[in-house]
């Protein structure tokens, strides 16, 4: 059995592609219904349907992977700048850069154009690792080091009005890096701090409901139906997560 969680971890992690293929379909029909595989929140490339979507500093590069042996260059659009994250959610694309979120529509795979912008009054600069769930998106917002200022925060975005999304929730921490859910629980990794597990039962009001700390920096998380795969400084650390709000030691792999 560890051997099975061995593999899909690594597998999982070093692929980096779409995290939201276990949990949601694709709303429109001009995008597959089957998503590809599984990534972290900051994963720079993700896999929905036949398309391979890859940001790098500026722009959102788009190859048609139809035949895996012969991707095809479809477009390249520029988003802005300090792009860092890419993170997919059912027919839209959710990319976090230095200064704010940007939500893209993949409707016309071929085509991604830009719908809103999400921006955190409380921070002018931080790095963004953002997911989506639902009409809710996630962002964590960490200022320390390269990304500046002095103050690190968990944001919490409406996107019902996927045009003008409003920051309606705030959440202090530490040193935030990447975040997942599985239903109600968040999952957000706080550096040599430990893993945060937030209650998002009710989004608007996140709890915190413990803090898990170890000998490592948690750098990124992948919720797989109820393992929980931590990216950590010196290894991958996997989690029972059967009851999401009480993660259970299950094995490192250094």
């Amino acid at each position: 059995m560890k051997k099975i969680f061995i593999y899909t971890a690594v597998c999982i992690l070093f692929l980096q592609c779409d995290k939201s293929a276990t949990t949601s379909s694709t709303s429109s029909t001009s995008v597959s219904q089957a998503t590809t595989g599984l990534g972290g929140s900051m994963a720079r490339y993700a896999i929905v349907g036949n398309y391979l979507y890859a940001v790098d500093n500026t722009s959102l590069k788009v190859f048609d992977i139809t035949d895996g042996a012969n991707p095809v260059f479809k477009n390249n659009v520029t988003i802005g700048f300090q792009i860092e994250t890419i993170f997919p959610f059912k027919d839209k694309l959710f990319i976090g850069s230095t200064s704010q979120v940007y939500i893209y529509s993949i409707s016309n795979p071929a085509n991604p154009t830009q719908l809103g912008i999400a921006i955190s009054p409380q921070v002018l600069r931080r790095c963004d690792p953002v997911v989506a769930k639902d009409t809710v998106a996630f962002a964590t917002l960490r200022t320390n080091g390269p990304c500046g200022g002095s103050s690190s925060i968990l944001a919490v975005y409406d996107i019902k009005d996927i045009n003008n999304p409003v920051q309606k929730a705030v959440l202090n921490v530490t040193e935030p890096y990447g975040l997942g859910y599985s239903d109600s629980v968040l999952y957000v990794c706080n550096g040599k701090y430990g893993l945060s597990v937030i209650n998002i039962a009710h989004p608007y009001q996140p709890l915190l409901l413990k803090t898990i700390n170890n000998s490592s920096s948690f750098m990124d998380v992948i919720p797989y139906n109820n393992i929980l795969i931590c990216w950590v400084s010196d290894g991958v650390i996997l989690y029972d997560i059967s009851t999401n709000s009480n993660p259970v030691f299950i094995s490192k792999i250094s």
